[in-house]
């Protein structure tokens, strides 16, 4: 397993972990009242904080643990990591062209703060999952 192949689990899992406990925080918080009215920011914020400290410290921990790996990006590399980064934009859209929606209609700051976030965490989900599956199978031909 490469290097970069490494890099895409470690990110698919953070975040996968890091919207969870996210979620987790806010339904606990709600207490059966209205979601709107729970306080997120600062769950979000650690959240999205956190997984960003968690990926840097298990890409670390990975070259602690593996020191002579080869980090040698090549060619095919670059174009599975392109074709995974595009593949997740998508999300990246989705989440944007929602959320200006939902701001014109005057939808509340939290559902429009989630559904960026959610498209974020998709975004990376669906593209960690490309770059997988293209590093265990092929890249695909045009």
């Amino acid at each position: 397993m490469t290097h970069v192949e490494k890099r895409a689990w470690i990110r698919l899992v953070v975040a996968v972990l890091a919207y969870a406990a996210y979620v987790v925080a806010v339904l606990r918080r709600a207490d059966g009242g209205p979601l709107p009215d729970v306080p997120y920011t600062a769950a979000l914020l650690w959240s999205v904080g956190g997984a960003i400290a968690a990926s840097i410290v298990a890409e670390i921990g990975m070259a602690i643990v593996r020191p002579g790996a080869s980090r040698v990006v090549d060619v095919r590399d670059r174009e599975i990591g392109r074709l995974g980064d595009h593949t997740g934009q998508a999300f990246v859209v989705i989440g944007a062209v929602a959320a200006m929606l939902m701001a014109m209609a005057g939808w509340d700051r939290f559902w429009i703060a989630n559904v960026v976030y959610l498209c974020f965490v998709l975004s990376a989900i669906l593209g960690g999952i490309t770059k997988i599956i293209v590093y265990r199978r092929s890249l695909p031909e045009w």
